[in-house]
């Protein structure tokens, strides 16, 4: 198993070819954080594809020549919550996730371009992603939000946080990285989101959602930057009941699905909803780079868009 790298930042600008040949200017602020006055945030520990045997790519990576707009947050779903928090784990997790991606998608890579596993360890996904962030001007386009994937990086976190918390190990690498990611591409704390925030799935999980909040906060703290805080996005899901359930069943109505309105989200209505994504191309579940079968039928953002009255 090789040794943890010790990479900052200063390593990996010579390494990309992207340090300047003035002394000390290697590690000087990105342009676009030094015009707004933020403050610099140092990389954290960054495990590369090398490090974890990572497979090579089937396909070219696209590179974007600009920024994302938002950072991802996403949950993994699969296996579960282990107690297992050593490295070996975080490098196992990751290739498992590229296997899972190349083998059972047909996609070139892993999907996301970074993953934090249950101990906290960070590691590149999609190759060159940590590349592409550490210049601050580059994109790796990956497939972890669909219909998104040019305008956002995203970040798995290894488990299901649907009604348990995450250990406070992989917390703190999730405000750093991310902390780092806002510094380097300029992104304000309020475009720091969630898989639900774009699609219709129930990612990052309930519990990690709400945390949301606090993550931006703590960004914002250590950028020293304000922001407005976003609305959180609603997401309806089979069993649920009330005015909004209503709503989209009258909604579906005018667009010709046979469903009740009596405000209950039961079978009829999650198969109508389904249909109803198919037929708009929104397909589900959405969360590309996770395992989400349970989340078919599910209502969130880019529906209640299709949904809108004509």
């Amino acid at each position: 198993m090789p040794g943890k790298r010790s990479i900052d930042r200063r390593t990996l600008l010579l390494r990309s070819g992207l340090a300047a040949t003035a002394v000390g200017a290697a590690l000087a602020v990105p342009a676009q954080a030094a015009a707004t006055g933020r403050r610099q945030v140092e990389i954290p520990h960054i495990y590369d594809t090398g490090n974890w045997q990572a497979r090579p790519p089937s396909g070219p990576i696209t590179m974007l020549d600009h920024p994302p707009t938002y950072i991802v947050v996403h949950h993994t779903v699969e296996p579960g919550n282990t107690d297992d928090y050593s490295l070996e784990r975080a490098f196992a997790i990751s290739r498992s996730i590229q296997n899972f991606h190349m083998d059972s998608n047909g996609w070139i890579d892993t999907g996301q371009q970074f993953t934090i596993s249950r101990g906290g360890y960070i590691t590149e996904g999609r190759h060159r992603s940590l590349e592409a962030l550490t210049g601050g001007v580059q994109h790796v386009m990956g497939a972890n939000v669909a219909n998104h994937n040019s305008e956002v990086i995203g970040i798995e976190n290894e488990g299901l946080y649907m009604e348990v918390d995450v250990p406070q190990a992989l917390w703190d690498s999730l405000v750093s990285l991310v902390a780092y990611m806002a510094s380097q591409y300029n992104i304000s704390p309020e475009l720091i989101r969630g898989h639900r925030d774009f699609n219709s799935t129930a990612c990052p999980g309930d519990v990690l959602y709400a945390r949301l909040p606090e993550l931006r906060q703590d960004v914002a703290d250590r950028l020293g930057v304000s922001f407005r805080e976003p609305a959180p996005t609603p997401l309806l899901r089979p069993g649920d009941t009330g005015e909004k359930v209503l709503t989209a069943q009258q909604r579906l109505r005018a667009h010709g699905y046979d469903v009740p309105t009596d405000g209950v989200f039961g079978d009829t209505t999650r198969d109508a909803v389904a249909a109803f994504a198919a037929d708009n191309g929104a397909a589900q579940p959405t969360c590309q780079a996770c395992s989400h079968a349970e989340e078919r039928g599910y209502l969130g953002r880019d529906i209640w868009e299709l949904l809108a009255p004509r």
